[in-house]
């Protein structure tokens, strides 16, 4: 009797005469990229130093398109929006020390976003591992040690033939959900030496599936179907996992209102009877999640953000889907189960009762009316104006990635993304810089649709020389800088707070100009022609860069006092 386990994939011919007779002048690097071509990688990310020219020599032999940024967390950030785009590993190819250590911010967002990021970097000789003071160019006493906790896996290699399982094996962590960065490091002798190991041509893997366990979908569902008053809490997780569309199904056989958190823009649609859109700051929508005799939260922690800064206190039963087991009954207590969204959603679906509420849209339309009501009450029509015209401009199925200022907490309450996975932010970590990078990595990703990457001018500061990567490689990416004369929000809570601000007025260049000295079109703008200037540069292929001055103000918080 042949058991499944017993089969062995014999290899053909070719893969035989390929195996005994590899080609001349292959080395470590040849390794890395032959490793990731067999996992299915098609474009990495990367940056070149001294010790990882043994990865970027071996691309000139590969059929990998490489992307090269000017800095390595922009890199990651590139790296990370490709990630989110197509659901796969991107590659993200660095060198030792100063160089990988430049792309921990990157990696701290992907992680926060769960964004599929294989971190690939060299590291000193392999007699430098362990923490030995040598005196190596870049190095540190435990170069991995500084990556630990900011990725899901780390992996060292010692030996070309470790390589190809490390790669494999740091593929299957980034790609088994929660989805995330992973880091391997490869010291510079393995990277250089020639290599008899035979041509790396296969490396499929197969990531664990997170399902529910039944007896707690079974509870759930039992729950929902009884409830009076349900609503659901839709967070990243159901954008990442695909399941949109079972996400509509479940809130309509339950008649339950929606709200999207930041990170999980687009999972309902905007102007569904049952969308509370994303007003998460907001006192009228917290106190009707409060009201819900049962809350299904579903890829969220319930973070600050998405918790209207921890003042959200439950008053009902809470079930929690979440992927992310730290997540877990971190904020609340629940019914937790540990789960990817879609597949739990289905498991509802096939077990949930029908609900009939007529009141349920009435519901929702009377704390939508409130919170207009409120934003209207502080005459923030430049704000809205200024958002609608983006809006305006943006093709519905463009991508867009926002950084963080003013406009963009605009949109994370007020913007319809229009479709699921079209609109991301730097909300995860938080950190500047993230937009025009992140955008980039999207064109990459998709050169079928115009990207809208969105910076103030500050954030903005942190990614110029990321106009000469855009150009080089000629992406359709435009940039809108919004600029305010320095860090617009930190002016905004300093003044609030302590009547002043201190350190956020900022010299900055003319980014039109400066643009053009890059080759790229520019285009000063204003309020009343944004719409118009901002279709025009949308539409036109390559990359543009339109310049808004204008100062915006945030609405007021609900969460203090």
């Amino acid at each position: 009797m042949t058991h499944d386990h017993d089969l062995v994939l014999r290899p053909t011919a070719a893969q035989t005469e390929a195996a005994l007779n590899p080609p001349p002048g292959r080395n470590g690097g040849d390794l890395v990229v032959e490793s990731l071509a067999g996992l299915g990688a098609t474009t990495v990310f990367g940056l070149p130093g001294q010790h990882a020219l043994g990865m970027f020599d071996a691309l000139r032999r590969s059929d990998l398109r490489y992307i090269g940024l000017r800095v390595e967390n922009n890199a990651g950030f590139a790296a990370d929006a490709y990630g989110r785009i197509t659901g796969e590993a991107a590659p993200l190819l660095l060198s030792t020390g100063p160089g990988a250590l430049t792309s921990l911010a990157a990696l701290q967002e992907a992680r926060a976003a769960s964004a599929p990021v294989l971190a690939i970097s060299s590291q000193v000789p392999t007699t430098g591992l362990g923490g030995g003071r040598h005196g190596y160019l870049h190095e540190l006493p435990d170069q991995a040690a500084s990556f630990r906790g900011v990725v899901k896996s780390v992996h060292t290699v010692r030996t070309q033939s470790q390589i190809p399982s490390a790669i494999a094996e740091a593929w299957t962590s980034a790609l088994t959900v929660p989805h995330g960065p992973v880091w391997v490091e490869i010291p510079q002798d393995v990277l250089l030496a020639e290599t008899q190991i035979p041509v790396v041509t296969g490396g499929d893997t197969f990531p664990e599936e997170l399902p529910p366990r039944p007896e707690l979908t079974a509870v759930a569902a039992d729950l929902l179907s009884r409830a009076e008053r349900p609503a659901i809490v839709a967070g990243g997780g159901v954008v990442r996992a695909d399941a949109a569309k079972k996400l509509r199904q479940l809130a309509e056989r339950l008649q339950a209102p929606v709200v999207t958190t930041f990170g999980g823009k687009g999972a309902f649609p905007w102007t569904h009877p049952l969308s509370l859109q994303s007003w998460l700051e907001d006192r009228h929508t917290t106190d009707f999640l409060e009201d819900a005799d049962v809350l299904l939260v579903v890829g969220s922690g319930l973070g600050e953000l998405s918790s209207n800064y921890h003042t959200f206190k439950p008053r009902g039963r809470v079930i929690q889907i979440e992927a992310d087991l730290g997540k877990l009954e971190s904020n609340h207590p629940a019914l937790g189960i540990h789960a990817d969204a879609r597949l739990a959603l289905q498991a509802l679906l096939e077990t949930v009762g029908e609900r009939t509420d007529p009141s349920a849209p009435e519901r929702v339309r009377a704390v939508l009316d409130k919170v207009r009501d409120r934003i209207a009450a502080q005459e923030l029509t430049l704000e809205q104006d200024v958002l609608a015209a983006v809006r305006a401009a943006l093709p519905p199925g463009a991508p867009s990635f926002w950084d963080m200022t003013i406009l963009a907490y605009w949109a994370w309450s007020a913007f319809d993304a229009k479709a699921p996975n079209t609109m991301h932010s730097a909300q995860g970590a938080g950190g500047l810089g993230y937009g025009f990078p992140a955008a980039l990595g999207a064109a990459v990703a998709d050169p079928t649709h115009p990207v809208l990457a969105v910076s103030g001018d500050g954030g903005a500061l942190y990614s110029v020389a990321e106009l000469a990567t855009a150009r080089q490689y000629d992406l359709n990416v435009t940039w809108l800088i919004v600029d305010d004369g320095g860090y617009g929000i930190l002016r905004e809570y300093m003044t609030d707070a302590f009547g002043a601000p201190t350190a956020t007025e900022l010299t900055r260049p003319d980014y039109v100009a400066l643009a053009e000295s890059f080759g790229v079109p520019g285009v000063r703008t204003s309020p009343q022609t944004l719409a118009a200037d901002l279709a025009t540069a949308l539409a036109a292929p390559g990359p543009s860069v339109v310049v808004l001055p204008a100062v915006l103000r945030m609405f007021a918080p609900t969460h203090l006092g």
